[in-house]
């Protein structure tokens, strides 16, 4: 193989102009761009991987730690990272990146270097936008035909109960053609919106009207730091409770398993741990017998990352697919990618391309770079 040695890390920022806006749910502001950070790192030898995600904040002032270093020593860098994440902002974009690097070195998809347990995962189609009942019922059946085995409904602002009265609409019309669940977004909240999370007695009310509608997971019922609330959740409902998506520490997901808090970790390489990190997660949830699946909702390149570790190594049973066209279609969702990363049949199919197996379109990452 010969050696290789990092000789540069670039990062660059992009954004999209989103007309009409996309108006995600859990965002009280109308979204008018998307952006996208991109991280490439080459080596001396003329190879570069690439990666996306998180912002890279505060990363310039260490990227030192990683100029003239062996790509391969992983679990170093991921160390280094796990101290950056701590002293400035979170930059597992670049462990993506390294992974990506490191199946260009050996040959290898990431998906094998991880374990090679799948090539595929399936993918449950995860809206993002708030539908009337009849419309979400159309994007429902609109999802069991293009083969999807599951679909994500989120709950809004007001009162729970319309939410609960959509879903209802939706069993009626879809049947047992697709498994549903529900994303509560009372984990964590945009710096702006100052409304307080749910307790968990208002989790428990809304547990129990959903129990009737066989819902496969309610994500985030409660603040992410309540792991009392999560654990007596836990035992109130048939239902499987979800969460962790935007926890920022490994250690809290070890905390999370050991006080069986949860059924489904939700951690997401781009954001925390990279997969280096989370390899560590998902072994850990295999042995404590829960589920792994990790939350995807960046963009095309977090998606892919998190699909060479829930099918390579986690056997996780859906992932998220973040797809709800017109609005949330895969042209914007994968705008810094060559092509977008696309589900056949309700599958998501890893190539045996070397890496990550994803290009960028830089004629567009050039048009959008901020």
């Amino acid at each position: 193989m010969g050696e290789h040695r990092i000789a540069a890390v670039a990062v660059s920022h992009h954004r999209l102009a989103l007309d009409p806006p996309f108006r995600p749910s859990w965002d009280t502001r109308p979204r008018r761009h998307f952006d996208a950070t991109v991280v490439r790192v080459t080596t001396d030898t003329g190879l570069t991987g690439f990666g996306s995600g998180d912002a890279m904040v505060g990363f310039e002032a260490y990227e030192d730690l990683f100029l003239g270093q062996d790509p391969m020593a992983l679990e170093r860098h991921a160390r280094v990272l796990s101290h950056i994440s701590f002293h400035a902002g979170r930059c597992w974009p670049l462990d993506l990146a390294l992974w990506d690097l490191a199946g260009k070195i050996t040959g290898q998809p990431c998906w094998k270097l991880l374990g090679g347990l799948s090539d595929r995962v399936r993918a449950y189609a995860s809206s993002g936008t708030l539908r009337d009942p009849a419309a979400l019922a159309d994007a429902a059946q609109r999802f069991a035909a293009e083969g999807f085995g599951a679909m994500k409904i989120r709950f809004h602002r007001g009162d729970w109960r319309e939410d609960v009265r959509a879903l209802e609409v939706v069993r009626a019309r879809i049947g047992d053609g697709l498994e549903l669940m529900v994303d509560c977004n009372q984990g964590w909240r945009q710096p702006w919106d100052t409304e307080g999370p749910w307790s968990l007695k208002d989790a428990a009310r809304v547990a129990k009207a959903l129990e009737p509608l066989g819902v496969y997971w309610m994500e985030e019922p409660l603040h992410r730091a309540d792991r009392e609330g999560m654990r007596a959740l836990r035992q109130m409902t048939p239902i499987r409770i979800a969460g962790g998506e935007m926890n920022r520490e490994l250690t809290e997901f070890r905390d999370l398993i050991q006080g069986r808090c949860l059924d489904v970790l939700q951690p997401d390489v781009a954001l925390t741990g990279g997969i280096t990190g989370l390899r560590r997660v998902a072994m850990m949830a295999q042995e404590a017998n829960l589920v792994f699946t990790p939350h995807t909702w960046t963009n095309g390149v977090g998606v892919t990352a998190n699909a060479h570790l829930a099918a390579g190594l986690a056997g996780s049973p859906f992932l998220e697919f973040p797809h709800d066209p017109p609005e949330w279609s895969l042209e914007r969702r994968d705008f810094p990618m060559a092509e977008p990363l696309t589900a056949t049949d309700g599958w998501i199919v890893l190539s045996d391309r070397p890496g990550l197996g994803f290009a960028l379109d830089e004629d567009r990452l050039a048009a959008t770079r901020l």
